[in-house]
């Protein structure tokens, strides 16, 4: 046991991914669930008033009438899925939790709202020349690793008819100066968002150069040991347009969030709408 915890607590290669299904694991599924639905949480998805506030902005910006067959990357319980439709748009969801999506579906169903939703890995989708505009919200791209995120800009390029548009948002090198090492641990005597029994929670924090952190969590229950790896690529406004331009995208503006807000250096998230 000694030896999976030192080894666990290491500092990992970076973009190493733990072996477990973390997105469907049974338990942790359904506290990622509770926790893209509550309203005033921000560790899963935005906050309600932000999402209301984005969706308001992306409409406006990019209008349903103009753009009206819609891809939402990572589309969790449909929370940004459902207030797209309401706006009048066309809305197909792709997300790798099939809790997630199982709970979308059958939202989208009571509301009487027409959303096409699919359980996948959008790492493997394949859409060709489908859709109008393409989101991916919450800084889903910076969790991926140099070859995937490589991967899922060429595919969002691909399901995009000529003149789509594409926005996506990204944390910043100012979150990444902010960014702190250091380790933690908690004793969860009755269970907590791991495990439903008793765990204690071995927690590492570190930057990678020049622009990636890792939260690592070892999980020790009974006679196991699990890591898990949540990474965080940040972005200049330089090194998100390089990789989006090297895609075959041209740059429409850059914003401080995926609700409009300016940029300035300073702002911990940035936000690129770009155009096939």
């Amino acid at each position: 046991m000694f030896r999976q915890i030192r080894d666990a607590l290491k500092k990992p290669q970076i973009y190493t991914q733990t072996d477990v299904p973390f997105w469907n694991d049974e338990y942790i599924s359904k506290q990622m669930l509770k926790a893209h639905l509550d309203p005033d949480f921000e560790g899963a998805s935005r906050k309600l008033s932000f999402i209301n506030r984005s969706v308001d902005w992306i409409t406006h910006t990019v209008p349903p009438e103009a753009y009206p067959r819609l891809l939402d990357l990572g589309c969790g319980p449909g929370l940004y899925a459902e207030r797209f439709a309401r706006q009048g748009y066309q809305v197909t969801g792709i997300d790798y939790s099939n809790r997630s999506i199982e709970y979308a579906r059958k939202s989208a169903l009571s509301n009487g709202l027409s959303i096409e939703y699919h359980y996948q890995n959008y790492l493997n989708m394949e859409f060709e020349h489908a859709f109008d505009f393409a989101v991916m919200i919450y800084c889903d791209y910076g969790a991926l690793s140099d070859a995937d995120r490589k991967n899922i800009m060429q595919k969002a390029f691909r399901s995009l008819k000529p003149g789509g548009k594409f926005l996506l948002d990204v944390f910043s090198m100012a979150q990444y100066s902010l960014f702190g090492e250091k380790q933690t641990w908690e004793h969860c005597h009755q269970g907590g968002f791991w495990r439903e029994g008793e765990y204690i929670a071995l927690q590492g924090y570190y930057k990678y150069e020049p622009n990636v952190t890792l939260e690592q969590i070892a999980v020790l229950s009974e006679d196991t040991v699990t890591p898990y790896y949540l990474w965080t690529t940040c972005f200049s406004q330089d090194t998100l347009t390089r990789e989006a331009e090297e895609a075959g995208f041209q740059v429409c503006g850059i914003f401080g969030d995926a609700a409009g807000a300016p940029y300035d250096a300073d702002s911990p998230t940035l936000a690129i709408l770009l155009e096939k």
